[in-house]
């Protein structure tokens, strides 16, 4: 490789034609294999974030690679305008395992939160008999559904909405975890509720034990939906297959997307009862990419891989090892250290001078992490990973705190 191909040339070049609406670490990925990332220039790093866990089931699983491979070769693509036989399967599939009795693919998460939104207002115009325009969403504060011009509207972060405005009209904003609150936003004209089991954007965030199971009651109340977004927290992130069945309840709707595609190809799914999905006619929402048949033979091995692999229980039995260690660790710059399964915080004070110069050092150890929220560290790793990985990278954490202590 010669001199001019190293990292600074990628990093030039994007800096140069990419628009800055992200802010990574100056590491130019080029190979990626199971919980492994090399850089064009051979370093060699554990992935500590997962693509904000869209690779629970690790890089280019062979498995998952060989189903793309094979689908690629037959059929990419039909528009809805065609039926195709993978994504026949797959609703049958995704069904069975979740428990729903129907599904609307989208591409994206955002997309799929968005479906779920139009889903809920068109129920509540239809079968709660809200007058036309009327129909408004409860939301929590500090959440993140999304970038789109509708999700930024009902987010309480002045970062997400600054200059995006005027925004869409109809959402109520409520604490996290704020049972009181709720029932209080609460109105004839309350749709829905829409909530992260775990506000993992806004630091690895847990509402009060057994909140959830609480507002799932006070939703079916009041005719309310529930609508659980488990975009980032489902297909096993936190050591089940969904963060809701700590609390056992089923949500009237829910959102998942990441990792459904096994880190190779964007699907995202909104799963419900037919009396609701039931509502969509022809015509009334649609996505060319939707429902394709590569991302849905690829959906159906990623979800086969998770169960056959063991990935869920992998994540609950590691998730608990690994939050221990971090707990145990006696840095006075951290403030308290919080997770379930492998969606794991540390959050820092603010004395330590933010949480991306730990980011950087911990990249210079070969561990990749990001920061959010300013003074959080968030630690997801592949399912896959192993406990001896894990010991790996907390010498590593370990270090570099101390370093900067």
């Amino acid at each position: 490789m010669s001199d001019e191909r190293d990292s600074q040339f990628y990093v030039d070049l994007e800096d140069l034609y990419g628009a800055a609406n992200y802010n990574p670490l100056d590491v130019v990925l080029t190979r990626g294999k199971g919980i492994w990332l090399w850089d064009v220039e051979g370093n060699k790093y554990l992935d500590f974030l997962s693509g904000y866990s869209a690779v629970n089931q690790g890089h280019c699983h062979p498995r998952i690679q060989k189903v793309l491979s094979e689908q690629a070769k037959r059929l990419t693509l039909t528009s809805r305008a065609f039926r195709n036989d993978q994504w026949a399967m797959l609703t049958k599939e995704i069904c069975s395992f979740t428990g729903y009795q129907m599904v609307l693919p989208m591409n994206s998460g955002a997309e799929a939160v968005e479906t779920a939104i139009k889903a809920a207002r068109m129920w509540g115009y239809q079968e709660k008999g809200i007058p036309e325009n009327q129909a408004e969403i409860i939301v929590c504060e500090n959440n993140f559904h999304g970038r789109t011009t509708t999700i930024i509207s009902f987010s309480s972060e002045p970062h997400y909405r600054q200059d995006f405005g005027p925004f869409t009209p109809g959402f109520v904003i409520v604490p996290f975890g704020d049972l009181a609150a709720l029932e209080a936003a609460i109105t004839p004209n309350t749709t829905a509720f829409i909530v992260e089991p775990i506000q993992a954007e806004a630091g690895v965030l847990f509402p009060p034990p057994g909140f959830l199971k609480k507002a799932k009651a006070l939703c079916e109340m009041n005719e309310v939906l529930f609508i659980a977004d488990e975009i980032q927290t489902g297909l096993g992130r936190t050591g089940k297959m969904f963060s809701c069945e700590y609390e056992g309840l089923v949500p009237d709707i829910m959102v998942i997307g990441k990792s459904l595609g096994g880190g190779f190809y964007p699907i995202s799914a909104v799963l419900s009862r037919r009396e609701i999905l039931g509502l969509f006619t022809a015509g009334s929402h649609g996505s060319t990419f939707s429902a394709n048949p590569l991302g849905s033979a690829v959906a159906r091995e990623a979800i086969r891989v998770l169960q056959e692999e063991g990935l869920v229980e992998n994540a609950a039995e590691l998730g608990e090892y690994f939050l221990k260690k971090l707990s145990s660790l006696k840095i006075r710059n951290i403030r308290t250290v919080r997770g379930r399964g492998l969606l794991l915080g540390v959050e820092l004070t603010p004395e330590a001078g933010g949480a991306r110069r730990y980011c950087e050092a911990l990249a210079q150890e070969g561990l990749l992490c990001k920061e959010t929220h300013e003074n959080v560290i968030r630690f997801v790793p592949p399912l896959v990973i192993k406990k001896r990985d894990l010991d790996w990278a907390f010498k590593r954490i370990k270090k570099v705190f101390k370093e900067l202590e």
